[in-house]
């Protein structure tokens, strides 16, 4: 994933889950259904544990399901890059849905595509765990960064 002009993530997962887990409890409390897999500098992977409460009218998982596990992928990206920020905030998130998710984990990677001092843009690949990587949903998001105090 990096090579050696790639600096380090400036959070481990460890860190991270503790930081959401503080900081949105109401995703990432008790009984959490995302979960980080895997940081490095400007990348993020996430898993979402499929639960049957995800599915929509026709059996699939619903497109909020995957809207929040792209956002949350994008934002942990940026976290592990910059570092503990609570106020970094989602701008624009645009989610295309390609096919319709099996009833299995979801699995996204995050890569920040542009990141400066103010404003971070991403894009987020959504498989099926075990299902090979072909794509159920493709986002692009775009975050304000607060200024340093």
């Amino acid at each position: 994933m990096a090579d050696a002009s790639t600096p380090p993530p400036k959070m481990t997962v460890a860190e991270l889950e503790a930081f959401l887990e503080q900081e949105f409890p109401q995703v990432f409390g008790a009984g959490k259904l995302y979960h980080v897999e895997d940081v490095a500098h400007r990348f993020a992977r996430m898993r979402c544990r499929y639960d049957p409460g995800q599915l929509r009218p026709g059996g699939t998982i619903s497109g909020p399901t995957m809207m929040t596990l792209a956002d949350t992928g994008l934002y942990v990206a940026i976290l592990a890059s910059i570092g503990p920020v609570g106020l970094a905030v989602t701008t624009n998130l645009n989610v295309n849905f390609l096919k319709k998710p099996a009833p299995r984990d979801l699995i996204a990677e995050c890569r920040l595509v542009k990141l400066g001092k103010r404003l971070a843009v991403g894009e987020v690949a959504i498989w099926s765990d075990g299902e090979g990587e072909e794509l159920v949903a493709h986002a692009t998001g775009t975050y304000s960064i607060p200024p340093e105090r």
